[in-house]
């Protein structure tokens, strides 16, 4: 059995469910997971304002842009990250049909994005960057393009804790068809948010199996 803790898993994975993708994670919803909800918590904490400028890391088939588009406007820019070509030809759909003009999306894996050619207001990724194996490179990386005060955050899922690991088989039943395994629960997105950045945020949902999590870059030193 795969543990998916390849980039090359993890694109085959997305490559086959890309057309679904969208409906598969409302089936999520409806079982109780509430990925919409956390969506919404994750873009509420980058208190983003008109005409900023976010870039998303694992930007799929861009269940996000609207949420986002809602708070940046036609002057804001999105710049969306993702591995897998098959999701972006969703998100390209999906930004047809809104008419957005302000979309730019990107494939390439996250740790090969080129952070260093550009500077974001906020950086977001929803139920991705623990598929990244260099998660912590990119983490670094995104401290370093952040503006002054551009905040970070992250939606994603996690190991419960005491009794509720009773529940843990079923969770990676329904999770397992999005490439997600037990091997990825070594992997803290959170503690590298918290070497890399600042004043760092994190709420847990659904028995600490999902959380959200926020930081920002310090407004007067950039870090290292």
């Amino acid at each position: 059995m795969r543990n998916f803790t390849t980039r090359e898993q993890v694109e085959e994975v997305y490559r086959r469910l890309a057309r679904h993708y969208d409906v598969a994670s409302r089936i999520l919803d409806i079982l109780g997971l509430g990925y919409d909800r956390l969506r919404l918590k994750a873009v509420d904490a980058l208190v983003l304002k008109d005409g900023d400028v976010v870039l998303e890391i694992g930007c799929g088939t861009g269940a996000n842009f609207p949420l986002i588009e809602e708070r940046i406007g036609p002057s804001g820019h999105i710049i969306g990250v993702d591995l897998t070509r098959a999701m972006l030809d969703e998100a390209e759909k999906r930004i047809k049909l809104a008419g957005w003009n302000n979309v730019e999306l990107i494939q390439c894996a996250a740790s090969e994005y080129p952070f260093v050619d550009r500077s974001v207001d906020a950086v977001i990724s929803t139920f991705a960057l623990t598929l990244e194996p260099d998660y912590d490179t990119v983490i670094a990386s995104v401290a370093r393009a952040l503006r002054p005060n551009g905040t970070f955050a992250i939606a994603d899922l996690k190991l419960g804790r005491g009794w509720r690991l009773i529940f843990l088989p079923f969770l990676l039943a329904l999770v397992r068809p999005f490439a997600v395994s037990l091997k990825l629960s070594k992997r803290h997105p959170w503690e590298s948010m918290q070497r890399h950045l600042d004043k760092m945020r994190m709420a847990e949902y659904l028995g600490g199996y999902l959380y959200v999590a926020s930081a920002s870059r310090p407004a007067q030193s950039r870090p290292t």
